[in-house]
């Protein structure tokens, strides 16, 4: 097990024992999924149904089509490692309360520094307008959504780390509109060049 695996593992601990909201309600926590020593970090909005269930981020429908996705461009799971910002479901996959994105963000921003991405992909409208408020939820909704700023790098300062953001869609929104997916390999090749693939 690497250095970076080791501090993830002691964050996961940590995020478990943390009083978090949405715990009471949820299955399992869903810390992430991946190596720690990657170079791409994937980050959603919530764990949904399947995720709560098995406590693995991205494996029902929306996982699966990452994959292929990431397949077609010659990168493979083992090459990104994947979050959400929430830990845990909200309950029938509603969108995240701001009190619930300030607690759980913490977390997040632990698992980033512990993996030093080279990139950040935010997946969806939420997520990029998350990275993009600079974490602050309140500023969140004056943010671009991802239809605007697909597949555009762009740095951004993090709790004092300089990041590289690619915001890209989500792979659910692929599953229902598969003409997104010639955009998707665009911006999955422009990442790839971000880390010399």
């Amino acid at each position: 097990m690497s250095e970076k695996e080791k501090l993830l593992e002691e964050i996961k601990k940590e995020t478990l024992q943390a009083d978090l909201p949405l715990k009471e309600g949820a299955t399992n926590l869903v810390f992430g999924k991946g190596k720690g020593d990657v170079e791409i970090l994937f980050i959603g909005e919530a764990p949904g149904r399947n995720e709560d269930l098995q406590g693995v981020p991205f494996v029902g429908a929306a996982g699966k089509n990452l994959d292929k996705l990431l397949h077609e461009v010659g990168l493979s799971l083992d090459d990104v490692y994947i979050a959400n910002i929430l830990k845990y479901r909200p309950p029938e996959n509603r969108g995240p309360l701001p009190s619930e994105i300030k607690a759980h963000t913490p977390y997040l921003l632990k698992q980033i520094k512990a993996i030093r991405p080279k990139v950040i992909c935010s997946l969806g409208n939420y997520a990029t307008k998350f990275f993009l408020a600079g974490t602050d939820v309140d500023k969140m909704n004056e943010q671009e959504g991802i239809t605007k700023i697909h597949g555009k790098p762009r740095e951004i300062e993090l709790d004092g780390m300089k990041l590289k953001l690619i915001p890209l869609f989500h792979p659910a929104a692929i599953i229902y509109n598969r003409s997104l997916i010639a955009e998707w390999e665009k911006d999955l090749e422009i990442v790839k060049k971000e880390i010399g693939k």
